[in-house]
């Protein structure tokens, strides 16, 4: 995939729109906030506003995350429509009318799910994050302490603090380089990553203690229903973080968490160890995402979901086996 010259396809541009997907987590709220900065820093003349849905307080330290805007109730048309860390159109929630009517889309992204759904598209599976890509787009020398700092929170949420398989030589040189700019880098990892709510850590503690096994413990689950949520006052970004504290249970080739969005729709989140390439799972069940990472939305009480899902994951390890 031809990388981006921004200056290129700017050139004459007026107004910009820059938006990620629903449920934004730290590498979509990072990749948008950090383009639009340098976008501002370089291109002063250029009108560039951000659509994301609302997102983690613990975010909005990042400067002008107060100017995202939540509501995509305005009626515009822009001259380029930045799509970031979006696997295909429909995951633009409300500000896929601004894709529609843009001049020129853009797709910026690492999923492996992605279809190249934008006239002018991006794409590197490889990448740890849509943070990593749009700094490769940048000139070093105009990244700013503001726009290093969102880039920096973007790369740290995709790649588990350096931990998962995504992260690259380059990957942890980018990080360098975001670094050298004077941010501080372990208050971003502390405050955004690791730092959790009272509730949260209640929630967790909730869906560790009534997850299950199964296929003799290489599959792990656990789901919280609606009434859950209600019962600890939290929603669903207070449920990040829980896919993964499953998936490092020992033993486990893949975790999977649900929760409940409307009366039997769930919001499915899965993670791999290796052996499992979820991202082909949560194609079948038309959603998306890495080959360790994915996730879609089923229909169907907690045991459907579980059952149909964990019927695909027993297919993969038996071809494993074979």
């Amino acid at each position: 995939m031809r990388m981006l010259n921004l200056t290129s396809l700017l050139q004459g541009v007026k107004t910009v729109a820059i938006a990620g997907h629903v449920h934004p987590d730290g590498d979509c709220v990072g990749s948008c906030i950090g383009l639009k900065l340098y976008l501002e820093t370089c291109f002063p003349d250029i009108k560039t506003t951000v659509y994301l849905e609302e997102f983690p307080e613990s975010f909005c330290f990042l400067k002008e995350s107060g100017e995202v805007v939540h509501e995509c109730s305005a009626d515009e048309a822009y001259d380029v429509f930045f799509a970031l860390d979006c696997g295909d159109e429909k995951r633009l929630g409300d500000a896929v009318k601004y894709f529609r009517t843009a001049g020129n889309t853009v797709c910026i992204d690492h999923h492996i799910s992605n279809k190249a759904f934008a006239r002018v598209n991006y794409i590197e599976p490889d990448a740890s994050s849509t943070s990593e890509l749009v700094y490769t787009l940048l000139e070093e020398a105009k990244v700013t302490k503001e726009i290093a700092e969102a880039l920096y929170m973007g790369i740290i949420h995709d790649t588990g603090v350096f931990q998962y398989s995504c992260t690259s030589s380059r990957t942890m040189n980018i990080a360098g380089k975001l670094m050298d700019t004077g941010i501080d880098f372990s208050k971003i990892a502390d405050d955004t990553y690791y730092t959790k709510t009272y509730v949260q850590n209640q929630i967790l503690g909730r869906a560790l203690l009534e997850s299950i096994t199964m296929l003799d413990g290489k599959i792990i689950f656990s789901a919280i229903r609606q009434k859950d949520m209600k019962f600890y006052g939290v929603t669903a970004k207070d449920l990040d973080g829980i896919v993964q504290q499953l998936r490092s249970t020992k033993g486990v080739e893949a975790a999977l968490f649900l929760y409940e969005v409307s009366p039997q729709e769930f919001k499915v989140s899965m993670r791999s160890n290796g052996k499992i390439d979820v991202s082909q799972i949560a194609c079948y069940f038309g959603g998306g995402g890495h080959v360790k990472a994915a996730g879609c939305t089923m229909q169907g009480s907690v045991y459907d979901v579980i059952n149909n899902v964990v019927e695909q994951m027993h297919k993969q390890l038996e071809q494993v086996k074979a």
